[in-house]
């Protein structure tokens, strides 16, 4: 069964039902919030320890994703002009699940706005986008030192897995 993604124009967000009118929304990101979330990004790189902020790469694989929908979805929270949170989410197919899944990345909310409840505003924007869309699964990689990004997931229903990540870098040619 194919997923149904909403087209590009798509602008109708899912709200937590305890969502006030006057808390940011969740809602999906544009080519014009590109500059934004190039800055979100480069805030998370810069303090991990498997990935090197590089604003031209950050900037050509968030424009990659926001140019073709098919590829996956960024949705941000923003309130007013300002957008201080984003998900990544890319698309692909399991066999082991028999249908599309999700790869989550890029869970960010800025420094000055968490501990608010709008990362959990953002995983149940995900998950409710998953549910719609009929995935099967959503997979993240969190950081194996960051036990209270990991606590927070597992409050959200996510599981550790047996899996392992193993990852090979193709260098430029």
């Amino acid at each position: 069964m194919r997923a149904n993604l909403p087209p590009v124009n798509d602008l109708s967000p899912t709200i937590s039902a305890t969502a006030r009118t006057d808390l940011p929304k969740v809602e999906p990101a544009t080519i014009e919030d590109l500059p934004a979330l190039v800055e979100l990004t480069m805030n998370l790189f810069s303090g991990s320890d498997d990935f090197t902020p590089d604003q031209i790469a950050q900037e050509r694989g968030l424009g990659l994703i926001l140019e073709q929908p098919s590829r996956g979805r960024i949705f941000v929270l923003r309130n007013g002009n300002e957008i201080f949170g984003m998900v990544n989410l890319l698309f692909t197919i399991s066999t082991a699940m028999g249908g599309f899944v999700i790869q989550m990345e890029d869970v960010i909310v800025h420094p000055d706005h968490r501990g608010q409840g709008y990362g959990t505003m953002l995983l149940e924007h995900v998950i409710g986008f998953a549910a719609r869309k009929d995935f099967k699964r959503i997979t993240l990689l969190t950081d194996k030192i960051s036990a209270e990004s990991q606590n927070f997931f597992r409050k959200h229903g996510f599981e550790y897995s047996n899996m392992i990540p193993m990852r090979r870098i193709i260098p430029a040619e």
